[in-house]
């Protein structure tokens, strides 16, 4: 039986870190979001397929982030301001945030 995904085509700024392999240091290049939303898309902005609307390019760093990690008030109108802090504590360790590259996906890059 043939188990593989179809090719999924994904669209990355050219400043972007090319992705880490599976389980080194995590450096935002976005694949991750990209082709997949993680549970907290999936519960908090009901988004089941990628790329994640909360997926932010920071040019500064030539990097991606979680906009719901960063600043989630702005994704989520409803969440008190004071609660906020702690939400986004419950969100790193929800995702794992900056630790290692879980995305199994394999990249090809058209130029």
């Amino acid at each position: 039986m043939h188990t593989d995904k179809p090719a999924q085509v994904i669209w990355l700024q050219a400043a972007a870190p090319v992705k880490p392999a599976l389980g080194e240091t995590c450096n935002g290049c976005g694949v991750c979001c990209a082709t997949e939303t993680c549970p907290v898309a999936r519960v908090f902005l009901w988004q089941w397929r990628g790329p994640c609307r909360a997926l932010e390019w920071h040019s500064d760093g030539a990097h991606y982030r979680c906009g719901m990690l960063l600043h989630a008030k702005q994704y989520l109108k409803l969440l008190p301001q004071a609660f906020e802090p702690r939400f986004q504590g419950w969100i790193r360790r929800w995702i794992a945030a900056g630790t290692a590259c879980d995305s199994s996906a394999e990249i090809h890059v058209q130029e």
